[in-house]
């Protein structure tokens, strides 16, 4: 019988094969912005999108050049529900994985992953960091190719575009659930 795994397991599961801040750091992040579009968007289901969000990358710090495919291994293993293997494989679809992703919780995982890491690093570089952060700040940033140069613009707007959304309406989105 599989299982869904509460945000506070997925946490600990993350912790068995993360120990960089960084990773930690950015699973945390994930879940969070998940957890607070889900409050809008399905907010029957909003632990599901969290723990989602929290393991997505469970598999990248110890596995890197299996990432997707590992996170597909490990939560079998542990007999997670088959929904949200899905969804944790699906963000890397077209990067290191050839399952797409079908539902909207999916796309949003998708989209937000790589935005995530952008905004954060833009809001390092601001004394009040996100909390005043202006989507024309974070569009002026994404145009630069330099800025967080490990951030894939593409995947960002691929993303915007499996949401049907501008790429201005999905950081806007983004950056209110990170300020959240």
């Amino acid at each position: 019988m599989s299982y869904i795994p509460s945000v506070e397991q997925a946490r600990e599961l993350v912790g068995r094969y993360n120990k960089e801040p960084f990773h930690l750091q950015h699973a945390e992040t994930v879940a969070k912005v998940m957890g607070e579009i889900a409050k809008e968007k399905d907010p029957e289901n909003v632990e599901f999108w969290r723990a989602v969000g929290m393991l997505h990358d469970i598999d990248f710090e110890l596995w890197p050049e299996q990432h997707c495919a590992k996170a597909d291994e490990l939560l079998r293993e542990l007999d997670i529900d088959e929904d949200m293997i899905h969804a944790v494989v699906s963000h890397g679809f077209g990067i290191c994985a050839d399952v797409e992703p079908t539902r909207y919780m999916e796309k949003i995982l998708f989209a937000t992953d790589e935005l995530t890491g952008l905004i954060g690093a833009a809001a390092l570089m601001r004394p009040t960091g996100i909390s005043d952060m202006e989507t024309k700040s974070v569009m002026k940033k994404f145009k630069d190719k330099k800025f967080a140069a490990g951030c894939s613009r593409d995947v960002i707007r691929q993303g915007a575009d499996m949401l049907g959304m501008e790429l201005s309406e999905l950081i806007e989105m983004t950056l209110n659930a990170m300020r959240a």
